[in-house]
């Protein structure tokens, strides 16, 4: 019998997903921007695209921040993200399908099940 965890390992992501790390230091840095930004963006757009929040990251420091995972690509950890970050980071890496290197702080280093 295949448990939750190995299923949510094979099964396939869909759709693009854009994680706002919303913990005390995110929000304190600005991460409710962040996420109001994207979803306006996503309500203009009428893109088909998750946007969840999660706890915090572990790194305060480098607060507001943003993972995005695409389909059948590894997740991409955004750092010191705002408004127009986010915007830069939604036409190039969530509509054109090239990260934004000169923001990411992690490539390919975390499982989002």
């Amino acid at each position: 019998m295949l448990d939750l965890r190995e299923s949510l390992k094979t099964s396939k992501q869909a759709k693009p997903l854009i994680v706002v790390h919303m913990g005390t230091c995110g929000i304190a840095s600005g991460a409710e921007e962040v996420l109001t930004c994207l979803l306006e963006i996503v309500r203009e757009s009428g893109d088909d695209v998750i946007i969840k929040t999660s706890g915090c990251a572990g790194l305060c420091s480098r607060e507001p921040m943003i993972t995005v995972k695409m389909p059948d690509k590894p997740p991409v950890k955004y750092c010191q993200i705002d408004g127009l970050k986010a915007k830069r980071i939604y036409a190039e890496h969530v509509k054109g399908g090239e990260p934004v290197r000169e923001y990411a702080i992690g490539y390919g280093c975390e499982m989002l099940y």
